[in-house]
């Protein structure tokens, strides 16, 4: 298998705590991060689905661990999780070690809280080391959309 940069290598089958297609099947590999299993799993039938190879966390410590040792495609992370920064947190380490992986971070604060959480330009999206922030609950197309773009297919 050929190695990126520092030792990484893509992200294979078997990473993570989800359940993943056989390698050949799909493409490119997106990690999912969250700590709702449900969403989890929603995303992960989708994104298969759409011919994606899926590597799963549950949260930021465990995202960490995989991000160690591989590099997605693309990353696709909640805001929330165990802290209530961990989504940023931990897009910040993944752009920190992987500047060219595109994240989309994935929102409940506006449904949860009622606060409105957009970010208003390039400047704020800057500091928080995302490419794109969609909120939850966010509709399968509207979420393929963003990948598309930003991984140019």
């Amino acid at each position: 298998m050929r190695l990126f940069g520092h030792g990484v290598r893509p992200c294979a089958p078997g990473e993570g705590a989800g359940r993943t297609m056989e390698m050949g099947e799909q493409s490119r590999t997106i990690l999912v991060v969250d700590d709702d299993p449900d969403f989890l799993a929603q995303q992960q039938l989708q994104l298969e689905a759409a011919h994606y190879r899926v590597v799963t966390a549950s949260g930021q410590q465990e995202a960490q661990a995989i991000l160690d040792s591989c590099r997605p495609d693309l990353a696709i992370l909640d805001l929330m999780m165990e802290d209530m920064d961990g989504g940023f947190i931990l897009s910040y380490h993944l752009k920190q070690k992987h500047p060219q992986v595109p994240i989309i971070l994935v929102t409940g604060v506006t449904s949860e809280t009622r606060l409105q959480f957009t970010p208003a330009g390039r400047e704020e999206q800057s500091w928080m080391k995302a490419d794109a922030v969609l909120p939850k609950p966010v509709r399968f197309e509207q979420l393929k959309r963003e990948i598309d773009r930003l991984l140019g297919t």
